[in-house]
């Protein structure tokens, strides 16, 4: 405990002896930076030289009351200078992509969010601006041509906020010494609020007058002395977040938490000095160690908040080894993962992670894809299989083929759409910010006016009604416990195989009314087998079926990769390739000109209609040429083990379920006939799907769409809310809210069940702010509650919304 006093002495005397800011420009002075100008008799820090040089110029010229009359701090150019650190110089060099995430620090409230974007979003070149409160986190879009990182940086320090461009390792290192120091500040708040109550206890209990006066007013002064080491250390985080406020004309919560620690304690010391009256200082440090402690939840609900992209950026190794010359030698060479390229091959040994997306090209094992998808067995991989970047082997040694860079790997992609997840903020949070914003004011306002109110009815009242309305309050709830649900949600669905993107994805899901439904690679599969070459012309089987693999080799419909598995060695070319997305494809071999795909596109080239009719549940891929129909293909695929159960659970949480598929009517029909699906249907082609979904939202519905992500981009976008499948590059095209990382549909339903749990969480949490401040703050306005009681209310009604929204991270 020594030990820990002993820092926390030399943190508060850093603290008062080390200004934060620039005396002359307000910049921060930078670490280690020990630049000094004498100003009004005492030495004062500077950011840099420049600005040192400009003050003693001030002084030395008579000028030196400036500093003293002034309303701002200095615009020089010295203090861009100051704000160009070395770093920030380095990052306008990488950062021309005109998209990044900063680190920010000191947010603790809506009126802090407003601020912020509303600042950056003032400046030349920003495009979006959203900032994530739960993970400390300000994600920007800007015009490389109109804006620099750097002026992002400076514009936030200039209203005074700590930032800088993201680096995981420097943001948790960040998070750690935040951290440390609440746990320092915390623990002299606990030590100094039991030993005051020793002092405190007594003189309640001696309430009859068995304890004399000099007694009273010994045990008034050492609970001084205990509570100074609360008051001057402890409680620096709200004294500097309450100046910080005030200074920028925007009072956030730590004002009426730093007012009502000051008014009491001033309350207290001039009842000391005067020798009648009350003091607070018991409810001075309780007040000070609860408040500390709900920030301490908080600060911790964050970092948990982040744990989820950093184990994703840890599963990206940093190295490979590449094979040099014929593989079968296992001649290796380690070179940095940045550096493949895609045709290289590398050795993954047992237990490591695949180091960006690739073919296995030798060797069969076992692939731990929990990092991506959260599934708990290993997956049996054999040769000619695609591994995404970050999959662990659990088996033996492998060679994989590189199919992509690291930078543009399956990991990579999902680490960037994470970063992008949580960003931004669904209506519900908006509302909370905008009302905690306008919060703090009002407020203010109340304390004045119950101050007067008192004071002209009984003044020996009036100081401990006001500091009681101050303390009572509790914006936070209303602030931060909102986002802190979200976080807690995110990490919850990602550890279960699902990512939500967008801002409103969890909210909107809540409320969908219908839940639409792709049939290939959703509710199937996506893996469809011919089962049958049905000839109908002059040519035969292989004939037919050589055309219909050259007519789809560079096709990447999973109905033609089943025909091209069938004859994988075509021995044919087609030329002048022509493809109608949901129809089919037309080319021409050796000069004669085919069509392969549905039969009203086939017909056109045929004529006249098809001759058979497919069996029942079967896909048909029909085969012809100008006046004659050549062939008909028979696919079928199967079901999701899950799809039954995953469609019951949305049929009996009161949705309606529907199919919409590309398909025949009849091949929907009896899919929707297995999964209990009541309405369904077929042969939509992309436009049609969209216009059938718009058709629901005109009546009323709110649709969430599921679908693989690659034809069905244009339906993902039109839903109210939208989740793709997302299976290796094809994140790359994905136009969802969210994404299922695994290959089954089961997370989907856990989703929704992840969904309605939120939104009731953040709805009790709201509920209960409002219920609470409307209860609590007349009930100290009329005297009812004394500081200390109102102090225990206020933490407590923090801690719980914290605590309430963490109960999502729980399985």
């Amino acid at each position: 405990m020594s030990a820990v006093l002993a820092q926390a002495m030399r943190d508060a005397q850093n603290a008062r002896a080390e200004p934060v800011q620039c005396y002359h420009c307000g910049l921060p002075v930078p670490d280690g930076g020990r630049w000094e100008a004498q100003v009004g008799g005492a030495m004062r820090s500077m950011c840099c030289p420049g600005c040192a040089a400009a003050a003693d110029a001030i002084v030395a010229g008579g000028l030196g009351n400036y500093y003293e009359n002034r309303t701002e701090f200095a615009a020089t150019a010295t203090a861009s200078a100051g704000a160009d650190a070395p770093e920030l110089a380095l990052f306008d060099e990488a950062g021309t992509k005109g998209e990044g995430s900063f680190t920010i620090e000191g947010v603790r409230c809506g009126a802090c969010v407003w601020l912020v974007e509303r600042r950056l979003g003032e400046l030349p070149g920003v495009r979006e601006v959203a900032l994530n409160v739960a993970t400390g986190r300000i994600y920007l879009r800007w015009d490389p041509l109109l804006c620099r990182p750097s002026a992002i940086v400076r514009a936030l320090r200039a209203i005074g906020y700590t930032a800088y461009p993201y680096e995981a390792r420097r943001h948790g290192d960040a998070l750690q010494r935040a951290r440390r120091t609440l746990f320092r500040q915390l623990f002299v708040a606990g030590l100094s609020m039991m030993q005051v109550m020793m002092y405190a206890v007594p003189v309640y209990l001696a309430g009859d007058g068995t304890m004399d006066a000099g007694m009273t007013a010994l045990m008034h002064w050492a609970s001084f002395a205990l509570t100074l080491p609360a008051v001057l250390y402890s409680a620096l985080p709200f004294f500097a977040g309450a100046w910080r406020d005030l200074r920028r004309g925007m009072p956030g919560m730590d004002v009426p938490v730093a007012l009502g620690i000051a008014a009491a304690f001033a309350g207290s010391c001039v009842t000391l000095l005067a020798g009648k009256g009350e003091v607070y200082f018991d409810s001075i440090t309780m007040f000070i160690f609860l408040l500390l402690g709900s920030r301490y939840l908080e600060l911790e609900a964050r970092r948990r908040a982040t744990e989820a992209l950093d184990t994703l950026r840890r599963g990206a190794p940093a190295s490979a080894y590449r094979l040099r010359g014929d593989p079968a030698l296992r001649d290796t060479e380690l070179v940095p993962a940045t550096k493949l390229a895609p045709g290289d091959l590398v050795l993954v040994k047992p237990g490591q992670a695949v180091p960006t997306d690739g073919q296995v090209v030798e060797g069969a094992t076992e692939a731990d894809f929990s990092l991506l998808s959260g599934e708990s067995k290993p997956r049996a991989v054999a040769v000619g299989e695609q591994l995404p970047g970050g999959v662990v082997n659990a088996g033996q040694a492998i060679v994989v083929r590189v199919t992509s860079s690291a930078h543009e790997s399956t990991l990579a992609m999902l680490v960037r759409l994470v970063e992008r997840a949580g960003q931004g903020k669904p209506a519900i949070a908006l509302w909370a910010d905008r009302v905690a914003a306008w919060f703090v004011v009002g407020l203010l306002l109340l304390t004045g006016v119950v101050y007067a109110i008192w004071h002209v009815l009984d003044p020996a009242r009036a100081w401990q009604a006001a500091i009681a309305v101050l303390v009572v309050s509790c914006p936070c709830a209303l602030s931060l416990a909102t986002p802190t649900a979200l976080a807690a949600a995110t990490d919850r669905l990602l550890r279960r195989g699902v990512l939500a993107v967008a801002p409103h994805t969890l909210e909107t899901f809540e409320r969908a009314t219908h839940v639409v439904f792709d049939k290939t690679g959703t509710l199937t599969h996506g893996c469809p087998r011919l089962r049958r070459v049905l000839p109908v012309g002059e040519l035969d089987r292989e004939t037919c079926l050589r055309i219909a693999a050259a007519l789809q080799a560079d096709s990447s419909h999973t109905l033609s990769g089943a025909v091209r598995a069938a004859m994988p060695e075509p021995g044919l070319r087609a030329r002048d390739l022509r493809f109608e997305i949901g129809r089919g494809i037309e080319g021409s071999i050796d000069g004669v000109v085919y069509r392969i795909g549905s039969a009203p596109f086939v017909a056109e080239l045929a004529g006249g209609a098809a001759r058979t009719a497919a069996p029942p549940g079967t896909t048909t891929v029909w085969l012809a040429t100008a006046g004659a129909w050549l062939a008909r293909f028979d696919l079928s695929d199967s079901l999701r083990e899950e799809a039954i159960d995953v469609v019951r659970r949305f049929r009996d949480g009161g949705k309606t379920v529907v199919l919409l598929s590309g398909d025949e009517q009849a091949v929907a029909q009896a899919v929707a006939s297995q999964l209990g699906i009541a309405h369904a249907y077929g042969g939509r082609l992309p436009a049609e799907k969209l216009a059938f979904v718009r058709e629901l939202q005109k009546g009323g519905a709110v649709v969430a769409m599921v679908g693989d992500g690659v034809n069905d981009a244009a339906v993902l976008s039109g839903a109210d809310v939208s989740f793709a499948m997302g299976r290796g590059a094809e994140l790359a095209q994905l136009h969802a809210d969210g994404v299922l990382l695994g290959e089954g549909l089961g997370p989907l339903a856990d989703a929704a069940d992840t969904a309605r749990r939120t939104l009731a969480i953040v709805r009790q949490n709201l509920v209960w702010a409002t219920v609470y401040n409307l209860a609590a703050i007349p009930a100290a306005a009329s005297g009812l509650l004394n500081p200390w009681l109102s102090g225990i209310g206020m933490a407590a009604s923090s801690a719980l919304v914290v605590l309430n929204a963490l109960r999502l991270r729980k399985d």
